[in-house]
């Protein structure tokens, strides 16, 4: 068993695939036109047949009290890891990419959270001495 697939609800797709591709640096992967959305996916570069992520439209009415529970509590929907959290977030800082949380010591990882944009809190985190 794996995971091949997760997903993030997001306000608009395209706004969204132009943040984590141009942005984050992930891949389109498939963009299929279901209606007036589409089945939209992107993925690491860096792990050509790893798992995709869908940039899931956020239209169902129980999206919005859900994300606005998790964001109002300041808690993350997806999870991201990186080599270099210091280097990440000054990259996307540059970029105008917003941090509720700065980069800090959370025990065996460093984490920061960034909005993206869409609607969502994206935790990042860096493993330190091996821990993930």
């Amino acid at each position: 068993m794996r995971i091949e697939l997760t997903s993030v609800f997001v306000d608009d797709q395209r706004a969204a695939l132009r943040f984590y591709t141009e942005v984050l640096g992930f891949e389109k992967r498939q963009d299929v036109p279901i209606g007036t959305d589409a089945w939209l996916t992107v993925a690491s570069p860096e792990r050509p047949d790893g798992p995709e992520l869908l940039l899931e439209p956020a239209g169902h009415p129980a999206v919005k009290p859900y994300r606005d529970a998790l964001k109002a509590d300041g808690i993350p929907l997806l999870q991201l890891a990186v080599d270099d959290l210091d280097a990440e977030h000054a990259r996307l800082t540059a970029l105008g990419v917003e941090f509720p949380t700065p980069p800090m010591d959370a025990g065996p990882v460093r984490i920061a959270v960034l909005d993206d944009g869409c609607g969502n809190l994206i935790q990042l985190v860096q493993a330190v001495g091996g821990a993930l």
